[in-house]
């Protein structure tokens, strides 16, 4: 089975070819240009070069949120796009458990982090078992501070990675909870979204049956857009 992951919820963007479990190839940008610019030509280049069309592929698979409202959209509308051409079935993926995906070669307690504004961060907590990730907590969006309290029961080393790592690394060195806690940032090379780990992630549920119509799947954003929320607030006005 070949499949054909996306993945633009954040700033960088990537596009990973898996073959029945291994990777193929993955391209991958963080140069912060336009996703809906780049990421059908990635897919494009990276077949190509692995000498492929898109009738060799099987299953398509994308970072379905959390993460930017428009990333999260554009990585959708690339990959159900692809789908619908060649009537085939998808695997959305959470963002949150691709990058413990990308970082299951660690052990220890996985805290994926994504920036989310507004004091708060995107998160889910997993825990690497024979080099897979295990979920302990499901996606939310939570204050660091309530992400801090929740890590104290969780065993060392807790190992920070997603594009929020960073932002909550520096604000627990900073906190009387954080003396508590045994954490670390991941590398860089480990901490950003990657392709990859959707594609890892999707290659574990469609061995598993959990393949999707992917004109029923919807985006996982945790929480309205900034213009949803005016409009309510005028609402009750």
């Amino acid at each position: 089975m070949r499949i054909l992951a996306f993945e633009s919820s954040a700033k960088a963007a990537s596009v990973a070819l898996l073959t029945d479990g291994l990777l193929t190839g993955e391209y991958f940008q963080n140069s912060g240009q336009t996703h809906s610019r780049t990421l059908m030509k990635m897919a494009k280049d990276l077949l190509d070069n692995c000498e492929l069309s898109p009738a060799d592929v099987d299953l398509a698979a994308w970072a379905n949120g959390p993460g930017s409202f428009t990333g999260v959209r554009i990585g959708a509308a690339a990959a159900k796009g692809f789908c619908w051409g060649l009537e085939l079935p998808c695997v959305p993926v959470s963002t949150l458990e691709a990058m413990a995906w990308s970082a299951s070669c660690c052990k220890g307690t996985l805290c994926c982090c994504m920036d989310a504004r507004r004091s708060q961060v995107y998160n889910a907590i997993f825990e690497v078992r024979a080099e897979k990730p295990v979920r302990l907590r499901e996606d939310r969006a939570i204050s660091i501070e309530a992400l801090a309290e929740d890590l104290r029961g969780f065993d060392a080393p807790i190992r920070l990675l997603g594009d929020g790592a960073a932002l909550v690394y520096d604000t627990l060195n900073g906190s009387q909870t954080a003396r508590e806690l045994s954490f670390e940032l991941l590398p860089e090379h480990l901490r950003h979204q990657r392709a990859s780990g959707v594609a890892l992630a999707a290659w574990e549920a469609a061995q598993a049956g959990l393949t999707q119509d992917p004109a029923l799947v919807l985006p996982n954003y945790l929480r309205l857009s900034q213009a949803e929320r005016e409009r309510l607030e005028k609402r009750s006005e």
